[in-house]
């Protein structure tokens, strides 16, 4: 194991094994296109998307679950074109699910069509997920646990935190979690964490953007420091506003 950030941030050998192998296998198979992968990354800076097709690989999600030996864990493929998700792959192996999305296409779960959802769920009747991130100081988890503490205070069915961003959303995807979201504290994910979930997300009806409002309707943005995903566009901005507080 390997520390990156924090103590809370790290990778193991097996984070790192997944990504060469990988990397080699699109490589051979697509010797033009770009790869963008975590653990090559580290703490260093992101590439920028171009023009060029670029693969975004997370080799273990949920890293802490998997060094934990929960099963929550996956590998997570997304393919961009024209810096646009186009492509997305999921495989959790502990469970034995992959989750497969293209764009026009639909999305699946071990071949089966995911079916998109026409009815709206209220907030008080969702299950609701978030993740907390890295930050330990206490103005940060004062933010995190307060938006938890206004959506508690309203109702929800649930409140949940899986430890895997990547099959956070893919269960928004398939209707086991009614919204996801992250970031409120600047904790937000990284390009890797979303790039897969939001073809799965878009091909099975649901929505994803930023927190902030200003992003309400705009395309996702891969780099965004924070998220919140649900299964219609009415539940999605009843939990931004109590999330958000305003």
């Amino acid at each position: 194991i390997e520390t990156k950030s924090g103590d809370a941030d790290f990778c193991t050998k097996v984070d790192i094994e997944n990504e060469e192998y990988i990397m080699a296998q699109i490589q051979k198979a697509f010797p033009s296109h770009k790869i963008i992968g975590e653990e090559t990354t580290g703490t260093g800076e992101i590439d920028a998307l171009t023009h060029t097709a670029t693969w975004i690989i997370d080799p273990i999600d949920g890293t802490t679950n998997f060094a934990s030996g929960i099963p929550l864990t996956c590998v997570s493929i997304g393919l961009c074109v024209n810096k646009v998700p186009v492509m997305g792959v999921i495989y959790a192996p502990l469970t034995k699910e992959l989750y497969m999305a293209v764009t026009g296409c639909g999305a699946y779960r071990n071949g089966d069509h995911i079916a998109q959802r026409f009815t709206s769920k209220p907030l008080n009747q969702a299950v609701i997920c978030c993740e907390f991130g890295y930050p330990r100081d206490k103005p940060s988890i004062q933010k995190m646990v307060g938006a938890v503490e206004r959506i508690m205070e309203n109702g929800c069915r649930a409140i949940r935190q899986l430890g895997s961003g990547c099959l956070d959303l893919a269960y928004v995807a398939t209707g086991r979690l009614d919204v996801v979201y992250a970031g409120v504290a600047g904790e937000g994910w990284k390009p890797w964490d979303y790039a897969a979930g939001v073809v799965l997300l878009q091909e099975s009806g649901c929505l994803i953007e930023g927190i902030p409002e200003e992003t309400r309707g705009a395309p996702f943005d891969l780099y965004s420091t924070s998220l919140i995903a649900a299964g219609s566009r009415e539940l999605l901005d009843e939990c931004r506003k109590i999330v958000t507080n305003k």
